[in-house]
Parts: C-alpha cells; structure tokens; sequence
C-alpha cells in the first residue's frame, strides 16, 4: 500500500468513526418497551474495529512520515515545515488587511492612525509563503504516491 492510500483510509476511517459515535447515540437510549433503530453492540464492535485499524494506520504512517527523506528531509520535518508556513502565513493576511485599512477623520482635529507596516510588503512576504506552501504540498503530495507503507 502507498503512504497516499494510507492517508486516505486515515481520513475515511475519522469520518467512519464519527458517523458510528453519531449513530451509537442515536441507538444507545430508547424509551422503555420499544426497540433501538440500530443494534448498539453491533455498533460498538464495529467501532472497536475502526478505532483499532486507524491506530494501525496511524503507527505505520508516522513511522513512515519519520524514515522517508525528500532532498534531505524527513517527511515529518517537511509538514512541520508546512503547518508552521501556514500559522505564518495567516498570521501575514491578517496584517495585511490590517495594515490596509484607512481611518476616516471627519474633521482634522481626530486623532490619525497610521500602519507601522506598509501593506504592500506584507502581501510580497504573504505571496512567498503560499507559493513555499504549495511547492511544499506538491513535494509531499508526489512522494506519497510513490512512497511504500512502512509495515
């Protein structure tokens, strides 16, 4: 199995376990003399299997994100890399919405607010950040497809 496939049974397997705790929910209460919709032991198991299989995924996934190595880097470095990228680059539009609001004076003698930081170079570093970002999901996109999971 690819690191790719892998990480989508991870993601199908959340979402799997978040319908199963929806419809335990729904099955675990009934009101006295009727019968639950759905069977909640078969539930249970069934989420006891999901649970236990994404663990194993998960193990096999992080092993592998910490022994693959693109242009020096372990995978897990490399995502590291990119969710700081992001924080940072959110953190850069805020300042630049920031930085670009002009305040209105009605009349001259209201107090002016002015940007410490001009907008303009706060986009350019904003820019550089999301092109790193997609240079970077690209580079671990492709290497999942090629990527063996470690067992």
């Amino acid at each position: 199995m690819k690191l790719a496939e892998a990480l989508q049974e991870r993601a199908d397997l959340n979402r799997k376990i978040d319908e199963l705790r929806r419809r335990l929910g729904n099955a675990v209460l009934v009101q006295e003399g009727e019968d639950p919709v759905e069977d909640p032991a078969a539930l249970l198991k069934e989420l006891d299997s999901a649970v236990a299989r994404l663990e194993e995924l998960m193990a096999a996934i992080n092993l592998t994100n910490c022994k693959t190595k693109v242009n020096g880097m372990t995978l897990t470095a490399l995502i590291a890399r990119k969710d700081a990228l992001m924080l940072k680059l959110s953190a850069y539009r805020d300042l630049v919405y920031t930085a670009g609001q002009n305040t209105n004076r009605a009349r001259g003698t209201e107090i002016k607010v002015k940007a410490l930081l001009k907008a303009g170079d706060l986009q350019k570093e904003a820019d550089k950040t999301a092109k790193e970002i997609r240079e970077l999901d690209n580079l671990l996109q492709e290497t999942n497809w090629k990527t063996k999971l470690a067992e």
